[in-house]
């Protein structure tokens, strides 16, 4: 037992020599008087380098397909209850959320025109807060999550229809 040990890390030793021995060694530019571009900078982190969680605008990706994450999630009327559909992306929120420390998100809540102001004032906070508690939950800080709700007053669809009422009951999650 004890030979085949000594012999399993002699061979990782050798590895590693012949590999640190075939580094090639970068040409160094000439100077011609002229200015050059400063030499690329590499990457010397030790954390695996996966896909990107954000892009460029600082919108969140989906793993799953590389594309824009869902930020936005519906409500039944005159509910607070999150879908069952929406709780593998809200968990994928949770995960770039605890990835990404200081990445901090704002939550509004919104109504359907119909109701009092106070009353929709007050169920767009539960809907924002079913969101939050969610995220919570999954191990996000509570100082990464700020909550909004807006009420009635921003609506997405301005009809004074079912369809345009359902795509006004909703909770946001926009990134920071």
């Amino acid at each position: 037992m004890f030979k085949e040990r000594l012999t399993s890390l002699i061979a990782i030793a050798l590895v590693g020599v012949v590999l640190t021995g075939c580094t090639s060694k970068k040409a160094q530019p000439t100077d011609t008087g002229a200015e050059s571009a400063p030499p690329a900078t590499t990457q010397t982190s030790t954390e695996p380098t996966g896909p990107a969680d954000f892009d460029a605008s600082g919108n969140p990706l989906d793993p799953r397909t590389g594309g824009l994450l869902n930020r936005v999630f519906y409500f039944d009327y005159d509910k607070s209850d999150l879908h069952t559909s929406d709780l593998a992306v809200l968990e994928i929120h949770a995960q770039l959320l605890n990835r990404n420390r200081d990445r901090t998100v704002v939550i509004e809540g919104h109504c359907d025109e119909r109701g009092t102001r106070e009353y929709n004032l007050a169920l767009g906070e539960r809907r924002a807060n079913a969101i939050r508690n969610f995220l919570t939950s999954a191990g996000v800080a509570s100082s990464q999550i700020e909550t909004v709700s807006y009420g009635e007053e921003r609506p997405e669809n301005p009809g004074h229809d079912e369809s345009a009422w359902s795509r006004n009951r909703r909770g946001i999650v926009n990134y920071r």
